[in-house]
């Protein structure tokens, strides 16, 4: 039974990233665009990555807001700088914190009532796009109905067991959250790399419904206003950004809690299949050595055979479709990880996160 729900994940949901291929338009289209990016504190970011979103190849009318929330370091000084260089550069400064509104929902907020265009694309300061089309191709997802395009938010790949820790589970949080709006069912995306329609956010009130919650400014907020209909993905690797991933084991844990803490605000048909999905994944290898030990372990061998022939096939082929190939040579070492990585990660579920972002 573990091994058929899991079959069915990998058939129904994650095959769908595996044989992505984007639909094909008689033309591009070129939007206005206001792309949206929120600091704090991040003045050595913003000098290393703001460049790589002003330099973007994309001739139609965009800007680039960035909100400057209450920085204490040089962040003021590197985007005055910046300015000079860039017009279509625009800084709003936040000089007071909004009470009862956690994380950084009120700087984006305020940056998107700011935006000028319909479109809007945000990215984090600690992210560079992966090429100079980024821009270009994430608009050119919004065609007649879609108003909400999903991109992929990579990190860079260093040396180390950490390193290749961090990006597996990066992509297979992104197999799953790619794989489930395929299907006509997205719940979530990341605001590394997120497009959608400001009319979609002032119709919903904003952040108002989830205020109170330290995250959720971007796969809350989708949660909420996603759906088969208006929502698509965007997977072509120049639409990729890249970010610097966490450099220590509690750095990286602190990040997930903050994460996790948000999943449990999703609609409940979503919790049912993570949930669902979770389970099987985490049981899957006590139950085959359990069926080795006490039955006929051909019962056994069989099916777990045939999954993992599935997934590897998935895997492999979603994997260099999101730029992760080097990581598929050791594809059952991490279907092993994924168990421990549960254990590990299991109390980030109910630890309280901190408010700041």
């Amino acid at each position: 039974m573990t091994t058929a729900i899991q079959l069915f994940y990998y058939l129904f949901f994650f095959r769908r990233v595996a044989y992505y291929k984007s639909p094909e338009k008689p033309q591009s289209q070129q939007h206005p665009v206001s792309v949206i990016i929120c600091a704090r504190d991040e003045d050595e970011n913003l000098a290393r990555n703001l460049p790589g979103v002003l330099v973007q190849d994309y001739p139609t009318t965009h800007e680039v807001i960035v909100v400057n929330d209450n920085s204490f370091d040089d962040t003021k000084y590197i985007l005055a700088e910046l300015k000079k260089t860039f017009k279509g550069l625009q800084v709003i400064e936040l000089a007071q914190e909004a009470k009862l509104i956690a994380g950084k929902k009120y700087p984006l907020s305020i940056g998107i009532k700011e935006a000028k265009h319909e479109v809007m694309v945000l990215t984090d300061a600690d992210c560079v796009p992966a090429s100079e089309h980024w821009l270009f191709k994430m608009q050119d997802a919004f065609t007649n109905g879609t108003e909400v395009a999903l991109g992929y938010g990579a990190y860079k790949k260093a040396p180390g067991f950490l390193n290749k820790a961090i990006r597996f589970e990066t992509f297979h949080t992104a197999l799953q959250y790619f794989g489930y709006a395929l299907a006509g069912k997205p719940y979530m995306g990341v605001g590394r790399n997120l497009a959608y329609r400001k009319g979609l956010f002032l119709r919903n009130k904003g952040f108002s419904s989830i205020n109170h919650i330290p995250s959720g400014d971007d796969d809350l907020f989708i949660n909420k206003v996603a759906n088969k209909h208006n929502t698509t993905v965007v997977l072509d690797p120049d639409a990729f950004t890249l970010s610097a991933p966490k450099k220590t084991w509690r750095e990286w844990r602190h990040q997930k809690a903050r994460h996790y803490s948000t999943g449990k605000f999703y609609r409940t048909s979503h919790k049912f299949l993570l949930g669902l999905y979770t389970a099987s994944q985490f049981i899957l290898y006590p139950l085959f050595v359990a069926s080795l030990l006490f039955f006929d372990w051909r019962f056994a061998l069989i099916p777990f055979v045939v999954r993992l022939l599935v997934q590897g096939i998935i895997w492999n082929k979603s994997m260099k479709k999101l730029g992760e190939g080097d990581l598929f040579p050791l594809f059952l070492f991490w279907d092993l990880w994924q168990f421990f990585y549960y254990i590990i990660f299991a109390s980030s579920l109910w630890k309280k996160p901190r408010k700041t972002w």
